[in-house]
Formats: C-alpha cells, sequence, structure tokens
C-alpha cells in the first residue's frame, strides 16, 4: 500500500517562498505521474500542479502558472512543489498525489494515493 507523506507547509508573508516536499513509501512514484492539489477552506479541492512520470510535461493551474514548478526524482521517490511569490488566496490544505498511470490529468480522480496534507498560510 502506497503511503504519501507530505512536508513543508508553513505560515509565510506574502511574496514569499515555501518548497512542499511528498515522500513516498510501501511503493513507488517510478512510471506513475504525480501532482499537487490545494484545499481552501469552504471551498472544493482544486488542481495546482502535476509531472508526467518522465519528468518531461509539467501542467499547472492558470492561478499558479510563473510562480509555482513541481520537480520530481523518481530514485528518492520524492516529488516537490516549489511556491515563489505566495498570495494570500494561496492559503490552503496542499495535497499530494500519484496518478494512476503515467500522464496526469487535472481531475482528483485521475490520482488514487494521497496524503494527508500540509497547511500552508499566506499572510498579508
Amino acid at each position: 500500500q502506497v503511503q504519501l507523506a507530505e512536508s513543508g507547509g508553513a505560515l509565510v508573508r506574502v511574496g514569499g517562498s515555501l518548497r512542499l516536499s511528498c515522500t513516498a513509501t510501501g511503493g513507488t512514484i517510478n512510471r506513475y505521474g504525480v501532482g499537487w492539489f490545494r484545499q481552501a477552506p469552504g471551498k472544493e479541492r482544486e488542481f495546482v500542479a502535476a509531472v508526467t512520470w518522465t519528468g518531461y510535461r509539467t501542467t499547472y493551474a492558470d492561478s499558479v502558472k510563473g510562480r509555482f514548478t513541481i520537480s520530481r526524482d523518481n530514485a528518492k521517490n520524492t516529488f516537490w512543489l516549489q511556491m515563489n511569490s505566495l498570495k494570500p488566496e494561496d492559503t490552503a490544505v496542499y495535497y499530494c498525489a500519484r496518478a494512476r498511470y503515467g500522464t496526469t490529468q487535472s481531475g482528483r480522480d485521475w490520482y488514487d494515493y494521497w496524503g494527508q496534507g500540509t497547511q500552508v498560510t499566506v499572510s498579508s
């Protein structure tokens, strides 16, 4: 059974940066796409970013393009979300997820393993 664990969430000022990590245990991320989602209070969980298993193709939500970068290291069974120029609207619980396949999509159903979430709070 694959387990994903996020880390790196914190309270940060507007314009600051954070790097979230997600490490898989009990299984591999190799040959699977991975992604990040977030959920703000009172809102549905939304897609943030994803990367295919080769790392060659990345996809981002329009709201984070140019500010966030997703990356992965299959040998370490770990992937990251670098978040720069953070805004108050980025405040949410961030979840990492492993896709069912090597490719990625923005729909939650494409992912079958999820982490427990890490809180990111951006203060103004």
